[in-house]
């Protein structure tokens, strides 16, 4: 504030941080935090939403899509298990080598799709048997997930990701303002 001064409240950590308030790739994140990001991909499928896959997501029954799981690495470490549906029609010729390295890059400066806003929820559940075998939790029984429905400027739902963060580096920051 004009004529206060300032106040420097920057806190340095050891974990990456990740934001809630802007739409960020696993690339961007990793080289925002100077970290060094790579993917694996386990499994990579077509599939057509049935009930079960629409009521998870939001996508209409008998949609097309890409499924994809993804182990997300910062510095080597395990971070991050995804999984993703993308509607097929959108992510036209998605495949596992443009996954693993990055489907936003691809979708944005490939296929010239706008992506513009997601609906997140941030929950705390139990590990799966696939987190344990991915995660490399130790002790840890907990994971957080953060389920987010992705949007294109026309306003469709392009992607569903559930992405399941290991709780010792899971770290979500963002900068609230109070209105009065």
């Amino acid at each position: 504030m004009q004529g206060k001064g300032v106040c420097c409240i920057f806190q340095p950590t050891d974990k990456a941080t990740f934001t809630l308030g802007n739409i960020e790739s696993f690339a961007e994140s990793a080289k925002r935090n100077g970290w060094t990001g790579t993917s694996e991909i386990i499994k990579f499928c077509e599939c057509i939403a049935d009930k079960k896959i629409s009521d998870l997501t939001g996508f209409k029954i008998g949609e097309p899509l890409y499924y994809l799981q993804r182990l997300h690495l910062m510095n080597d470490m395990p971070m991050i298990l995804n999984h993703s549906y993308f509607r097929q029609d959108i992510a036209k010729g998605l495949t596992c080598d443009i996954a693993k390295s990055s489907v936003y890059n691809y979708l944005e400066n490939i296929l010239n799709i706008n992506i513009i806003s997601s609906k997140r929820i941030v929950t705390v559940e139990h590990a799966t048997e696939l987190d344990e075998k991915y995660l490399d939790l130790g002790d840890y029984n907990c994971l957080a997930v953060v389920s987010s429905q992705t949007f294109d400027s026309n306003g469709i739902m392009f992607e569903y990701t559930e992405s399941r963060h290991h709780p010792k580096y899971f770290r979500f920051q963002d900068n609230a303002v109070r209105k009065k």
